[in-house]
């Protein structure tokens, strides 16, 4: 009995670290995006520079330690915070800091070429972060961030076993994006839309495609519709069943990779974090965007947001929950932003 409990507990010390691999990576690229698409709309319209940057803050629900450390959300600022501060939890160099530890303590468990594709990713990060430049030449260097972590996936991907353990690093990245898809969304939705007597009138097409672009999106949005409009483009992100970036698509694949590693077959749950991930994945199923538009974008958002870290919390209780709360507590600090 013990050694089949120490057994049980090996494994789930790997797979939170893989788990926790596959967020942090995403949550450093998303972080990227979320940066990127405020650039390319300060270029573009520079009389909106002072609008763009604060909603950021905002996102990250972090915004009392921002102002206590930084004052106020200027570009810099933002930037610094997000990106290059290590004492803050969830900026792109310490999510891929506690990525690339979370990779080093399963290194047996994840391929040679997954490994060298994170390490040379952190230090790419690194090096930026000692070498500090304006921010209007960074625009490359968060084109390079999104690069580097579709090469990280990419690469695992293909030289991983697509067992329980790429399973964990692919239900990690996936509610990651989730979460961070939605975020993004609301941000710009609040930005572009303050008021509700602005839903439905004419919106500027060059905000709403640096939107779709700062998920990849653009593209494939306009192949599914020819012009630009609120709805289509919070319908696209939201409810697509077929965007890799969208909501709903992300539910989708993760309750898919839940069930891998559970062994229960699709449709029925054998434990809370199943039966709460089937639960979201079927509500956004029989969602239409009228429904979210009518009962607002930020509470339809906000209550998404609960539920995915609901989410998060029953599959700690389930497949974690043997390891040392300290050890959890250090990585999940951030979980809910």
């Amino acid at each position: 009995m013990i050694q089949q409990e120490h057994r049980f507990s090996m494994l789930s010390r790997v797979a939170e670290s893989i788990y926790w691999m596959g967020r942090y990576v995403e949550r450093a690229e998303n972080l990227a995006r979320f940066i990127e698409v405020s650039l390319n709309l300060i270029l573009d319209q520079p009389d909106a520079a002072s609008q763009q940057w604060e909603p950021l803050i905002f996102a990250t629900g972090d915004q009392a330690a921002f102002k206590e450390r930084y004052g106020q959300p200027t570009a810099e600022n933002v930037i610094r915070f997000l990106v290059f501060d290590r004492e803050y939890p969830n900026s792109v160099i310490s999510s891929l800091i506690m990525a690339r530890e979370n990779a080093r303590s399963v290194r047996e468990a994840i391929s040679s070429e997954a490994w060298e594709q994170l390490n040379e990713f952190y230090h790419f990060v690194r090096d930026t972060a000692s070498d500090p430049r304006p921010p209007v030449e960074l625009s490359d260097f968060f084109i390079e961030v999104k690069d580097r972590s579709h090469q990280f996936n990419g690469t695992l991907d293909a030289t991983m076993s697509h067992n329980k353990g790429w399973h964990f690093a692919n239900l990690g990245r996936l509610l990651e994006r989730a979460d961070k898809t939605s975020r993004i969304l609301d941000v710009k939705y609040f930005t572009l839309l303050p008021n509700i007597q602005d839903v439905g009138t004419t919106i500027d097409d060059l905000q709403w495609s640096a939107v779709l672009r700062s998920v990849s999106a653009f593209e494939m949005y306009r192949k599914r519709y020819h012009g630009i409009t609120v709805h289509r483009v919070v319908e696209f992100l939201t409810l697509d069943h077929s965007f890799p970036r969208a909501i709903r698509f992300c539910i989708d694949r993760a309750d898919d990779s839940l069930h891998q590693i559970v062994g229960s077959p699709t449709g029925s749950y054998r434990n809370p974090a199943e039966q709460q991930l089937g639960r979201l994945k079927a509500e956004l199923a029989y969602t239409d965007i009228d429904t979210v538009i009518d009962q607002g974008m930020h509470e339809f958002i906000d209550r998404l947001q609960t539920k995915l870290n609901g989410i998060g919390e029953a599959i700690h209780e389930t497949f974690f929950a043997m390891r040392p709360f300290e050890s959890f507590q250090r990585q999940s600090q951030s979980q809910s932003h």
